[in-house]
This record gives C-alpha cells, structure tokens and sequence, in this order.
C-alpha cells in the first residue's frame, strides 16, 4: 500500500528518486504511464499484472475500452529502479504530465501518482470540498 505526499526532483537526466518508503514494494520493477488528470501513474509490476488481466477481460468491440487500452499501454514504461532508487520517466511522459524539476509524488493505495506541483494543487483545491461530500457516498455510514 503507497500513501503520503513527497516532493522529490527529477535530475538532469529525467531520472526520479522515489520515497524511501515505496522503494522496497518496487524492487523488482515496476509500470510508469499516464494516469488521468494529467498526472503519471506508478504501478508495481504485480498491480500492474492484475490490471492487465482484468483489460484482457473487457470487451474489445467497446471503443471505449480499445481506447482505454492504447492510451494506457502506449505510453508505458518498465522500469527497475537503479541502486539509489531512482527511476527514469521518459520525455514523452515528463511532457504529458507537464513535468520539470519540481514534483509532487502521492501515494494512492496501490499506486504511486506523479504530478506537476502547480496541477497537483489546483486539483487539491478543487476537490477539498468534494472530498468531504464523498465520503458518504463512497463508505456509506462511516
């Protein structure tokens, strides 16, 4: 499970230091592709696996499942991270997500999610009241 906000930088090289505290469940390697909203999104190969069982289940005469399945698997990378944790993003996916220097690395349960700061808290803001209206909705009684 990936949770809390990181803020770590790419280097010259388009290369990312992960969190300490995700490196050990991504030893082995590990999925960067686009995610929504703009953002990257990091799956261990295991999720990643699992995600890919449950596409190869949906229908491919649904345009909206092919579509799906081009955009996310297009632009994937395997990665494995080097000996001091880093991973590197690829240009085209350092451009989808509007990434520079500065970044913002979440953890979203089993995912890792890479944002743009300036994105990263423009959704924070939009969605802070959202948030506090889904919760019934998402665990109704909690």
């Amino acid at each position: 499970m990936f949770f809390g906000t990181y803020t770590p930088k790419l280097d010259e090289k388009g290369r990312l230091f992960l969190p300490a505290k995700f490196r050990d469940q991504l030893t082995e390697g590990l999925v960067v592709t686009r995610g929504q909203e703009r953002c990257l999104t990091v799956w261990s190969l295991e999720d990643f696996g699992r995600l890919t069982d449950r596409l190869r289940e949906a229908p491919v005469t649904q345009k909206s499942t092919r579509d799906y399945v081009r955009m996310l698997f297009a632009a994937a990378s395997q990665e494995v991270p080097d000996k001091q944790g880093r991973i590197n993003i690829p240009g085209p996916l350092r451009d989808y997500a509007s990434l520079r220097k500065e970044c913002v690395v979440i953890g979203s349960m089993n995912r890792i999610e890479i944002w743009d700061p300036t994105a990263w808290a423009t959704y924070s803001e939009e969605q802070e009241q959202k948030f506090s209206e889904l919760s019934d909705e998402v665990f109704p009684g909690i």
